[in-house]
């Protein structure tokens, strides 16, 4: 391999004999270097091959500005949720949780916590990558002495659920169909109940991230299922227009939704149609 361009004496771009471009780090690797020259192989720690053109230039711009031990600590996040989530992943991911990393750590340097209102939804339908999130919790307390709050292992789990997401929906068409779907049950709601939603309320953030992962979780054919039904009991009777309400969005998804998925359209339903109190 071949330097290309230094960013500091940890990380550089280089190419190989096929003129493949990577992104390479290791501990004094650019050390006393200049671009031209071969690179070290013994010092070579990670590296990095980003395919995806778009993503590889945004991370070249991060790696102008990110310390280069969080961009490491971001890879070894990544490559462990690879290979517990036995997945594909977006290159783009490698661009995402490093500068979402970045900002999480500044805001922790200054005491500031970054609360993640998704947190339930994400611990509930997407255990793995929860899991994955908490773990990576502990790789950034053993490297750099922060304990991050757990809603960064929920905001860590949605940059995998979201790398997924790309891998799968990486047709115009997909996204488009599913963003109308989405609107037609949001419209269904407005005109059952005859009522405006409003948009910028948690209520409703939470309402259009389920069903973003109810139609992941469709195209996957992933069924749900209620381990007790007295919660889905007591909801039907207590909720009775939201219930009313999920059952024309299931006439119109045309398809048989389980107890669980009736049973949180339910509450999500009521809680986005209750009014907002300050």
């Amino acid at each position: 391999m071949i330097i290309t361009k230094i960013f500091n004496n940890n990380a550089i771009i280089a190419k190989d004999s096929t003129r493949d471009e990577f992104v390479v780090m290791g501990r004094g690797i650019a050390f006393k270097k200049s671009a031209g020259e071969k690179v070290e192989e013994h010092l070579i720690e990670k590296v990095f091959e980003l395919k995806q053109k778009d993503a590889s230039e945004k991370f070249k711009l991060l790696l102008e500005d990110v310390p280069t031990e969080y961009v490491a600590l971001c890879y070894d996040i990544i490559e462990y949720g690879k290979s517990i989530l036995e997945t594909q992943l977006s290159d783009y991911i490698y661009v995402s949780l490093t500068d979402h990393m970045n900002n999480a750590f500044k805001m922790f340097d200054e005491g500031l916590k970054n609360t993640n209102p998704l947190i339930w939804e994400i611990k509930k339908f997407y255990p793995k990558e929860y899991g994955v999130g908490l773990k990576a919790l502990e790789f950034i307390e053993n490297e750099t002495g922060k304990r991050l709050s757990e809603d960064e292992a929920g905001n860590i789990a949605l940059h995998l659920i979201n790398a997924q997401v790309n891998s799968s929906y990486n047709k115009v068409a997909d996204v488009a169909q599913q963003a109308e779907k989405i609107q037609d049950i949001l419209n269904i709601i407005k005109y059952s109940y005859n009522t405006t939603l409003d948009e910028h309320s948690i209520g409703y953030e939470r309402f259009v991230t389920h069903l973003r992962f109810f139609f992941q979780r469709l195209n996957k054919r992933e069924k749900t299922e209620l381990e007790d039904d007295f919660l889905w009991r007591q909801v039907k009777t207590k909720y009775k227009k939201a219930h009313s309400c999920m059952l024309k969005i299931e006439k119109y998804l045309n398809t048989v939704l389980s107890d669980e998925e009736k049973l949180y359209i339910t509450i999500h339903i009521q809680r986005v149609t209750q009014r907002q109190k300050n």
